[in-house]
């Protein structure tokens, strides 16, 4: 059951990892949470996996966490007359709502929300960016625009606009029918893409009802302007650093990157920093050194897990991508400093009964030699609050609830059972010390914490906290 490190790791699964033994593999080479990315492959495929998971999941006697990503809302250019044409820069392009093939001088692009909210100045990015232009003249059906960066233009090409807010539904018709299948199957977390502001969750939450917890994707700078607010919103948030590095110069993303993640353990958020760690071995058996630094930078600043994209989903070497990232996370947080810099960010102070209990698991942890803190759960909610302070114990989380132990999963330094509620006192310190010694956590010369609210079973109560010693 235990994993050598607190960092979790979020493999995304694909045509290189849809096989049992290939998912099982990536499993026991470290992945605690599966990515199903519902912008490619069939409602079968995703199905097939979810079930392939779930028996490993059996077979292990582990929890283990299963991730719907959206695709959310996708801004498209139409199509041309010959599949493409090749723009010079300074010349002049037009994007319109005419219906009809485009050529060197205009396009269709079937999205009214751009041209409701775009103005004169803003810049238009196609092709992941690689194509720029700066619009010229707005009317409801026209753009008018200078081509900044030229170059061959091609069917179907995706639109960034990064200075607008775009007035689109948070979820699309799309989304909507991937959520509700996602939620049958018995999806643990859902992701959803290009949130905007904190009203985008709203919705996603209305369609969820409590069946998963819900992630917002942080890939656009008004995201960005609102992030404060959309933490608050949310249950988890991800760094999605690709589309959020089209949108944004380059030099920009790691400053972001490194205030988010700031915030969301300052609120007791999980923060999952995703998109191009180890982008090289998509191709190759190693990562560049870069990579593995940029990893380890993540791994420093404490965040809750990290996410591997292609590398496991398409990539050539799926297995050896996620154990290089078990590897580097391990290696990271056993430097001597690892604590150090990671407790340069603290957590906000808050007055509640739950949070001072977490303040003292970190306080005790570090002046005892605790083997591990025991949680009891019923919404997971006491794990997060001493997750948030980042104790030197790992974290082994007991709950009633299956759906809550797999959630769990995307959480620092947190193991999960499920298990009976305690009927008192005695009876839950009895049941965290089998549970601690069947994890492989207790000895026979550390002590125990156990943490729990007292009525047992009401969500949001921790005020328990209890030093346990195997042999007193």
């Amino acid at each position: 059951m235990l994993r050598n490190r607190a960092t979790k790791i979020l493999a995304t699964l694909g045509p290189a990892s849809s096989d049992e033994s290939v998912i099982e593999a990536l499993y026991l080479s470290g992945a605690d949470v599966f990515r199903l990315n519902f912008s490619h492959g069939s409602y079968t495929d995703h199905a097939a996996r979810l079930a392939a998971i779930r028996r490993i999941e059996a077979r292990n006697r582990r929890p283990i966490g299963v991730l719907l990503d959206l695709q959310g809302p996708k801004l498209r250019i139409s199509t041309f007359e010959e599949g493409r044409a090749e723009l010079q820069s300074g010349g002049t392009f037009v994007f319109d709502q005419d219906g009809t093939p485009g050529n060197q001088h205009r396009v269709c692009l079937p999205h009214p929300e751009i041209f409701a909210a775009a103005a004169v100045g803003d810049i238009l990015l196609v092709n992941d960016g690689l194509l720029r232009f700066k619009v010229k003249e707005v009317s409801m059906s026209r753009l008018t625009t200078e081509v900044l960066v030229g170059g061959a233009i091609s069917d179907r090409k995706g639109v960034n606009v990064p200075s607008a807010t775009l007035l689109l539904p948070a979820l699309s018709e799309k989304d909507r029918s991937d959520l509700e299948f996602g939620l049958e199957q018995g999806v643990d977390w859902v992701a959803l893409s290009f949130v905007q502001r904190p009203e985008d969750l709203h919705e996603a939450r209305e369609v969820i009802r409590g069946r998963a917890k819900l992630l917002a994707k942080v890939e656009k700078p008004a995201a960005v302007d609102h992030i404060e607010e959309i933490i608050d919103a949310a249950d988890a948030i991800m760094v999605a650093r690709g589309d959020l590095g089209v949108e944004l110069p380059p030099e920009e993303v790691p400053v972001i990157q490194k205030r988010i993640v700031r915030l969301c353990r300052e609120a007791g958020k999980p923060v999952v920093v995703a998109t191009q760690m180890l982008e090289s071995m998509v191709n190759s058996a190693s990562p560049t050194r870069a990579e593995a630094s940029d990893v380890a930078t993540a791994v420093y600043d404490g965040a809750d897990a990290v996410m591997l994209s292609a590398e496991s989903a398409s990539g050539r070497y799926p297995v050896e991508a996620v154990s290089m990232m078990n590897r580097i996370l391990e290696h990271t947080e056993g430097d001597p400093s690892y604590r150090q810099l990671m407790r340069a960010v603290g957590p906000r102070d808050s007055a509640t009964t739950t949070d001072a209990i977490g303040a003292a698991v970190r306080t005790i942890t570090g002046v005892l030699p605790v083997a591990a803190t025991v949680t009891y759960t019923t919404s997971g909610a006491t794990a997060m609050r001493v997750a948030r302070e980042r104790p030197v114990s790992p974290i082994l989380s007991l709950t009633p609830y299956q759906s809550v132990a797999r959630q769990l999963a995307l959480l620092w330094g947190t193991s999960s059972l499920q298990v009976e509620d305690a009927k008192d006192v005695e009876e839950m310190v009895f049941r965290a010390s089998d549970a601690a010694q069947a994890a492989e956590f207790a000895t026979e010369q550390k002590p125990i914490l156990v943490a729990a609210g007292m009525p047992f079973g009401t969500p949001g109560s921790t005020n328990l906290l209890r030093i346990v010693w195997p042999s007193r």
